[in-house]
């Protein structure tokens, strides 16, 4: 056998074992136990660039300020209205679970992706002294979340337009 049907093999080998890790959840990591707000304010951003935050700005020293400096989102109707917006936005989309969302404000969804199984926290706060909807997405595992924390805030922001 040639080296490079030996190379063939043993990169299709390891896709092959880490999709099946992702299956199993190897790849899932552990939910945060500091999430939520604590004193007007979400968790700070990811160290590594695989989150977004609307609150980064709160971190000046932090090393992924500027990477993950996102706006927050505007309100569509009251606070309280505009998070069950955004709670009916997000059970519209495919992966998605609300883990916690009890009408105060605050909501609290983890978003795993269908092949590897990668799973993100999402944190929406109404911030009343703002008047905007905070928020926080990140990656458990992994050092780049390839835009996708982004992409997700952004269809979240498009919905809430829409739903006008």
């Amino acid at each position: 056998m040639t080296l490079l049907k030996w190379t063939v093999m043993v990169v299709l080998a390891l896709a092959l074992a880490a999709v099946l890790a992702g299956q199993l959840g190897l790849l899932s990591g552990h939910a945060p136990n500091d999430l939520g707000v604590k004193d007007g304010r979400l968790k700070p951003p990811s160290a590594t660039e695989n989150s977004v935050s609307s609150q980064a700005a709160l971190y000046p020293e932090h090393p992924m300020r500027a990477y993950a400096e996102i706006a927050p989102l505007a309100l569509s109707g009251n606070g309280l209205a505009t998070v069950a917006k955004l709670s009916t936005l997000l059970q519209a989309m495919p992966g998605v679970k609300i883990i916690q969302d009890k009408g105060d404000g605050y909501l609290y969804a983890q978003c795993t992706t269908p092949l590897m199984k990668f799973v993100d926290d999402l944190e929406l706060w109404f911030d009343p002294v703002n008047q905007a909807v905070q928020v926080r997405s990140a990656s458990r595992v992994g050092r780049k979340d390839f835009g996708v924390n982004r992409q997700r805030v952004e269809a979240l922001r498009a919905g809430l337009i829409g739903a006008q």
